[in-house]
């Protein structure tokens, strides 16, 4: 049998699947300036303040959206905003006919494969609560391949 996320369509996954194919990088998690012209979106070092730093998880994550509501919930029916998502996204990769990464934790079976591949933003991302001027965010635009 094959694992359910080559067996399946992102829009078949149950929810306990689609919760499955994150990796738990935390770029997503990463605060995002897009060019007004150009629409070119540039990631930041900084994280949203409810990113754990160190498990790249989210430490309020079913009340994240009350908290921070630009929170996108990412979900089968919003497939089309996937283009922003960093391009190692298990959920972007899948919907482009991409595999998994080798280091992803359905692959290996490690819950912490992402950080110990030097995936994650565990290191360098710093909370938005450290920031003393939140003009200052494009000072931390980082390049990101």
């Amino acid at each position: 049998m094959k694992p359910f996320w080559i067996e399946k369509r992102l829009e078949e996954l149950s929810a306990q699947e689609w919760e499955a194919l994150c990796d738990g990088c935390g770029r997503c998690c990463l605060h995002k300036l897009q060019d007004e012209e150009t629409d070119e979106v540039f990631y930041t070092q900084v994280a949203c303040r409810l990113l754990d730093l160190t498990s790249c998880r989210c430490g309020r994550y079913e009340q994240r959206q009350a908290l921070v509501p630009d929170c996108l919930v990412l979900a089968p029916e919003r497939l089309e905003t996937l283009q922003w998502m960093p391009s190692n996204c298990a959920y972007r990769r899948l919907a482009e006919g991409k595999p998994l990464p080798p280091w992803h934790p359905l692959v290996t079976g490690h819950a912490d494969s992402t950080r110990m591949a030097g995936v994650s933003v565990s290191g360098f991302a710093l909370s938005e609560d450290a920031l003393s001027d939140p003009d200052d965010m494009q000072d931390f635009i980082i390049p990101w391949p």
